[in-house]
């Protein structure tokens, strides 16, 4: 009985693993319970991050040109994300204004810029979201660039 429950959890952690470094997305940081569901389409890459339950953590959006246009009076916080200096944005939701929510960009080396939103509901959650936000590395050599 112990080893068909040990293969189980084996293949469950190797496909969470693969999901993590789904081609054109970030990698996640190792403890991170997040897989990436990603969709590219003419130099573009579109990356949710799903918890277990379906649920988005945030998203990445990697192009040439951010549709993201940051407001200095917006800006709440400095961070660093794969060593680079990076400020969080407050955003907010139409219809929904008790969701907590930042976005960022971050210059990536081969000329892309990546835009990261988070949305959760509570300021903890919020706090857990950017934590493996700051956790992930951009490594441009893999990232699609279709």
């Amino acid at each position: 009985m112990i080893k068909p429950i040990l293969c189980l959890s084996l293949m469950v952690a190797a496909g969470a693993a693969q999901a993590q470094e789904a081609t054109g997305c970030p990698k996640l940081p190792d403890d991170a319970v997040l897989a990436w569901e990603h969709r590219a389409n003419a130099g573009t890459d579109f990356c949710r991050a799903l918890r277990p339950d379906g649920s988005e953590a945030f998203g990445v959006y990697i192009a040439r040109k951010a549709p993201f246009e940051p407001k200095r009076g917006n800006r709440v916080e400095e961070d660093t994300i794969d060593g680079q200096a990076i400020y969080w944005y407050r955003s907010e939701v139409a219809g929904r204004p008790n969701i907590e929510t930042r976005e960022t960009l971050v210059q990536l080396p081969d000329g892309r810029v990546a835009h990261i939103w988070l949305q959760a509901s509570s300021p903890e959650r919020l706090q857990e979201e950017i934590g493996t936000a700051r956790g992930m590395r951009f490594q441009t050599a893999r990232l699609s660039s279709n």
